[in-house]
């Protein structure tokens, strides 16, 4: 655990962590400061910021479990100690970083007499087990115990209906939340100006482990400006037009973002490539949220990848980059693989 004593600048807005620790491998916390801030502006990113720790982060947990030898949920096996329904709440309690898209899937399969923990699970590559001492069963006896898993990374929590779905498994809810708990405080003090006030905004984050306080204080900043990215590409005039002719469906067309990408080839400037998000093409969601993971966040970003260093992205699949290509040049006239050339002088 480390501890900084708190400096406020009243030149510039600064933020910094002034204590962190590692309660254990499933809870750290972090505590951060931003400031300095005018008067009700603590409370206004306070509040977003909370909301968005809490609401809009992914995390990737078992959701089915699947077995020949399980009759029924309450059911118990010969040579486990633990009923079957014990087992689900275990897996319910094991936690998982990943950078997965989607589901996919897992197993056990091991032989008694054993003490299985989620060391035995079986995983892609891709995803990580927190603790991997965290109990599952105990085998008494010699026999063998195989159950297939289904890790599914989303937001939220997901409550199970109590039914056995057809192929036999067994849905396990799940609190996808990484984030286990965040406060904020605001402290005020005078800047020497008269009765005028300024404000320090304090954020305490708890995380189960998956990630650091750190790394969820960015993702969820990251989230809050993808969500206010198109009020600021609003075209007013395209928008009202639009808004006329259907009032029931509001969207926000491209062509703006045409017009400024043939300006700026003409300029033969780069910034503005830095200013269209990928969030304004369109995407399909699979192929948005894949780019966004690889920290391909703008239209500058996706040109600096060729054809080839987008299919190495995980689970990146051909028909995703025939659709950015064909998305690029339906509304910009790029080619994707000319571009990673020109930017290799």
């Amino acid at each position: 655990m480390f501890r900084e004593k708190i400096k406020v600048s009243t030149r510039t807005l600064q933020w910094k962590c002034v204590e962190s620790r590692t309660d254990s491998k499933c809870l750290f916390y972090g505590r951060f400061i931003l400031s300095p801030l005018m008067k009700g502006q603590a409370d206004t990113i306070g509040i977003a910021m909370r909301r968005a720790l809490l609401g809009e982060m992914e995390g990737t947990c078992i959701t089915r479990a699947k077995s020949e030898k399980i009759p029924h949920e309450y059911s118990t096996i010969v040579g486990i100690q633990e009923s079957v329904h014990e087992i689900l709440m275990n897996f319910k309690e094991i936690i998982l970083r990943s950078n997965l898209y989607g589901t996919c899937e897992a197993s056990i399969c091991v032989r008694g007499p054993k003490c299985v923990t989620a060391q035995d699970i079986i995983l892609p590559p891709y995803v990580e087990i927190v603790d991997t001492t965290q109990h599952i069963a105990s085998l008494t006896e010699p026999i063998d115990l195989c159950i297939g898993l289904q890790l599914e990374r989303n937001r939220g929590y997901n409550i199970q209906a109590p039914n056995i779905f057809q192929d036999g498994s067994y849905p396990i809810d799940a609190l996808f939340m990484p984030v286990r708990n965040v406060n904020h405080s605001i402290h005020s003090y005078g800047n020497g100006n008269g009765n005028e006030k300024q404000e320090i905004l304090f954020l305490e984050i708890w995380t189960n482990g998956s990630l650091t306080p750190k790394e969820a204080l960015y993702e969820a900043s990251r989230n809050l400006i993808d969500l206010l990215i198109p009020f600021l590409h609003a075209d007013e005039e395209n928008f009202e037009s639009h808004l006329a002719d259907n009032q029931q469906k509001v969207s926000l067309p491209l062509i703006t973002f045409h017009d400024r990408l043939t300006q700026l080839r003409k300029n033969k400037t780069k910034i503005a490539l830095k200013s269209i998000f990928i969030d304004q093409l369109e995407l399909p969601s699979r192929i948005y949220n894949c780019l966004k993971k690889s920290n391909i966040h703008t239209l500058a970003d996706l040109l600096n990848n060729s054809q080839e260093d987008l299919i190495k992205i995980d689970p990146f699949e051909r028909e995703h980059i025939k659709k950015i290509l064909d998305t690029l040049e339906k509304h910009f006239g790029i080619d994707l693989h000319l571009i990673k050339t020109k930017n290799k002088r």
